[in-house]
């Protein structure tokens, strides 16, 4: 037996032997070093260095839930407008990416956002992003106008040198509604545009300049269509007169093409008491070909004016807006405190001085109040149909709104606005005479002109009028912890009219102007107001 042991070990000894001499004949395979995620302290917290490069990235991203309550006007057979509640859950994804050159940082950043929303309520279900092309509505019977989803390229510029260019917010946007959760107070704010900018320091403080180039598409709220408010909008234009001296019309598309871009200018101070910004803008508005071959000769219009007649070419105007907004921080309140004033004004550029919907741009009328007694007009222009010139309106707002810290997890803040908007003198009266003999149904969305100048109808219809907008409003969020908002906001918006009455739309039946201007009884407003309140909770990580 230990004989037979003994030979086992040898045995077993020999092979090792062999096989640790083969094993020293073959080629090593090192393990691959592993290069472990380095933290990038450049740029701040949460960047890390792309493994095998020079590039910092930072990954971010937003939950949010929403819900809002506003009273409606009516429980309506029209769209949605008996809707009370709305609801929204969005998501957004940041990719902040950045690398050191000799010529200073190259950054890109990207921002995605996708929403599920409900509703027709304050913007929770959003005619505006429908308009855009980036909000897509359910088409069921009990969804209809009432369901969306929403897929946005928020952000997506690249910063180099003093340029940015891609999608990024319009340069001439100051407060922007930063204390607010609903932005509901009159100013502009385009958080998204195509554009191509050049910002430059001026000296060693504060001061800088940028010059940009940004896209009209988003930036247009409209030049007014007597008979559509889509792609192909007619809009009517004297091209002749009959041999009886009847005026003769023909159409031109007042469907805005992209053309020229829009021209913002900005100065900007930054100092550590706060920020002041002078905002400038320049866009061109235009409208297509008269349709058919119009005869261009001097016309009389046969009421009583001589008019040039119209050209075959398209024709355009220039639209501008200035702004002007100083920010203050107010440490000497509470840690944090911030006060904004705004002002702007503008000639054909509602969407600059931020007279309009705030959920209802790109259109010519609307209203964030849901099932009003009237909407108001909020169009850049008008074409006058005797002379085929584009006649511009004025609006103008003006904006304070206060943020205060309670203690680090409370804070509110406080916000009101009041804004104008004008179309030119005479634009209802030349619309009307071209338009004298259409109808009118007092409970319907496509109500225009009732009748001649000078007629009851008239005087009651909501067609171009002159209006104002007053909001006022206030908000008290917690952050039991960091990066994390639960909030309630609150606001009362009042539309009205400058002068004069218009017909409510929603509680006259089907009223023609034949009976309105027969003396029959109708209910008339002068404004129209509502208040709604929204809650938040939020989660940025």
């Amino acid at each position: 037996m230990k004989l037979l042991k003994s030979s086992l070990l040898a045995s077993a000894a020999g092979f090792a032997a062999v096989a640790g001499a083969q094993a020293a004949d073959l080629p090593v395979k090192k393990a691959v070093p592993i290069e472990f995620v380095r933290v990038c302290s450049a740029y701040g917290a949460g960047f890390f260095y792309i493994p095998g490069t020079e590039t910092c990235i930072r990954l971010s991203g937003r939950a949010r839930f929403e819900m809002a309550y506003q009273p409606s006007y009516a429980r309506s057979s029209l769209g949605n407008a008996g809707d009370t509640t709305g609801y929204r859950g969005l998501a957004r994804i940041n990719v902040d990416a950045r690398t050191q050159t000799a010529y200073g940082t190259l950054r890109a950043f990207t921002r995605l956002e996708f929403a599920s929303r409900t509703g027709a309520v304050g913007g929770l279900r959003s005619g505006t992003q429908e308009r855009i092309g980036n909000a897509f509505a359910a088409t069921g019977q009990d969804q209809n106008g009432r369901v969306q989803q929403f897929v946005s390229t928020e952000k997506a510029f690249i910063q180099f040198a003093g340029l940015t260019a891609g999608r990024a917010s319009s340069f001439f946007d100051f407060y922007a509604h930063d204390f607010e959760l609903s932005g509901a107070t009159g100013g502009s704010d385009l958080a998204s545009t195509n554009l191509l900018a050049y910002t430059s320091k001026l000296g060693d403080g504060g001061l800088s300049a940028t010059v940009s180039l940004e896209d009209p598409s988003f930036r247009r709220n409209t030049i007014y269509s007597q008979e559509s408010t889509t792609v192909g909008a007619p809009s009517r234009v004297l091209i002749g007169t009959s041999a009886l001296g009847v005026p003769t019309f023909g159409t031109v598309d007042v469907s805005q093409r992209n053309r020229m871009p829009d021209f913002v200018g900005v100065l900007r101070y930054d100092a550590a008491w706060g920020s002041a910004q002078l905002s400038a803008a320049v866009k061109e508005l235009n409208t297509s070909n008269i349709n058919g071959s119009p005869i261009v000769v001097g016309v009389n219009n046969g009421f009583g004016a001589n008019a040039l007649g119209t050209t075959a070419g398209p024709t355009s105007d220039y639209g501008w807006a200035v702004q002007g907004g100083v920010k203050i921080n107010m440490p000497f309140i509470a840690p944090g405190d911030t006060l904004y004033l705004q002002g702007a004004y503008g000639e054909g550029a509602t969407l600059y001085t931020g007279y309009s919907s705030y959920n209802g741009s790109y259109a010519s009328r609307v209203s964030t109040i849901s099932a009003a007694p009237f909407d108001p007009y909020m169009s850049d222009a008008t074409l006058n149909p005797f002379t085929g010139k584009l006649e511009l309106s004025t609006s103008f707002t003006a904006v304070a709104s206060f943020l205060h810290y309670w203690s680090p997890e409370w804070r509110s803040a406080l916000f009101g606005s009041y804004g104008e908007m004008a179309f030119a003198r005479g634009a209802r009266e030349a619309n009307a005479l071209a338009y004298a003999g259409s109808g009118f149904a007092g409970n319907t969305s496509s109500s225009n002109f009732v009748g001649a100048p000078g007629t009851r109808s008239f005087a009651l219809s909501p067609t171009l009028r002159d209006t104002y907008q007053f909001v006022v409003g206030s908000s008290l969020i917690w952050s039991p912890v960091k990066d994390l908002d639960i909030g309630v906001e609150g606001f009362y918006t009042k539309v009205g009219l400058q002068n004069g009455r218009v017909v409510d739309q929603y509680n006259n039946g089907l009223t023609t102007a034949a009976q309105i201007n027969a003396g029959a009884a109708v209910r008339t407003v002068t404004s129209a107001d509502i208040y709604q309140v929204r809650m938040r909770i939020q989660r940025d990580f």
